[in-house]
């Protein structure tokens, strides 16, 4: 049994001053850019470690993955987003629910996994570090991983692999931090009334916002006189930069969309399940019981389970929730 102190961090002297300096420029500058946020760690990795591959990824559903932030060799890879299977690198960290390492297995559940950055390449290291907040049960869930890997072999050892440990918690207390004030948010008069789900509204004024700045930076970039090339060059560089930043935030605003009709779907057994999908087509009991070889009783009874665990008033509700489920 523990005594509940914390135990210090074991890294070396000069990987303790690189991260405190982390932990003052984080808590003061990127608060609501995330952008910025993922941006700044994989350079803080950097001064520690050997960084050629790193990424962000959060969890969404029953077996999704949204990567809002990638980098691979020098540059911005594209935000992506994959269903992951028993042996890949996220169930692994959902069955452990502590860091992977590469030495643990010589790579085979890394490479098991979708493949980022340069797919002609192979990772000789890599560490893959879970992120956890606290629910609403005060139970530790995981909610994303943040990763760094490299072509060179044997290059994180227990340092490199305690201190991107230590900042993959700093990145995870930031996100939970904001995700408790938007709760907070809620508590305020008329806030269960306006549940945080994403909308069609949402998304058109962030994106409009968005290509206002690009617009923006174009119009300076057309005013400079064609001789100075370097000014040019210096707006290009934005453009390129708030694209990367738009795509980036785009894919982890989808993490907020309505995810109710996956969770209640998932609530169902694989035989209401059968059921469920077929009240899409607009069967009725008999053409149901027809169509999976099931009694008339059966029907009724999966019909009555389906619409308790939805808590909806109709069959044609139902319906229209698994559509939205299935066209996901």
């Amino acid at each position: 049994m523990g005594d509940g102190k914390a135990v210090p961090v074991r890294i070396d002297a000069g990987t303790a001053i690189i991260l405190r300096e982390a932990y003052h420029k984080i808590e003061a500058s990127f608060r609501g850019n995330h952008y910025g946020l993922y941006d700044y760690a994989r350079a803080v990795a950097g001064k520690f470690a050997q960084v050629d591959t790193f990424y962000v990824g959060f969890l969404q559903g029953t077996s999704r993955v949204r990567y809002p932030y990638g980098y691979e060799d020098g540059k911005y890879d594209d935000p992506a987003t994959h269903n992951f299977g028993p042996n890949r690198p996220t169930a692994w960290l959902l069955r452990n629910r502590q860091t992977y390492r590469f030495a643990y297995d010589n790579g085979a559940v890394l490479q098991g996994g979708v493949p980022c950055g340069d797919v002609t390449r192979r990772s000789a290291d890599a560490v893959i570090v879970p992120m956890f907040r606290t629910g609403k049960d005060d139970s530790e869930q995981l909610f994303g991983m943040m990763s760094m890997q490299t072509y060179q072999d044997g290059v994180y050892d227990d340092n490199a692999v305690r201190a991107f440990e230590w900042l993959t918690g700093m990145v995870a207390r930031v996100l939970s931090r904001e995700a408790e004030d938007r709760e907070a948010l809620r508590l305020l008069p008329a806030g269960e009334d306006t549940p945080n789900l994403l909308t069609s509204d949402h998304v058109m004024e962030y994106l409009s916002n968005r290509i206002a700045v690009v617009r923006g930076i174009a119009d300076e970039a057309m005013a400079e006189p064609q001789a100075e090339k370097e000014p040019i060059r210096g707006h290009l560089a934005r453009l390129v930069r708030t694209a990367e930043q738009t795509q980036s935030e785009l894919i982890e605003m989808m993490l907020d969309a309505d995810e109710g009709p996956e969770r209640r779907f998932g609530s169902l057994t694989p035989a209401q399940q059968g059921v469920a999908v077929l009240l899409v087509q607009g069967l009725d009991n008999d053409a149901l019981a027809a169509e999976l070889g099931i009694s008339l009783n059966t029907v009724k009874s999966h019909l009555g389970t389906i619409l308790k665990k939805y808590e909806m008033d109709n069959r044609g509700q139902v319906a229209d929730d698994v559509r939205k489920y299935l066209a996901r």
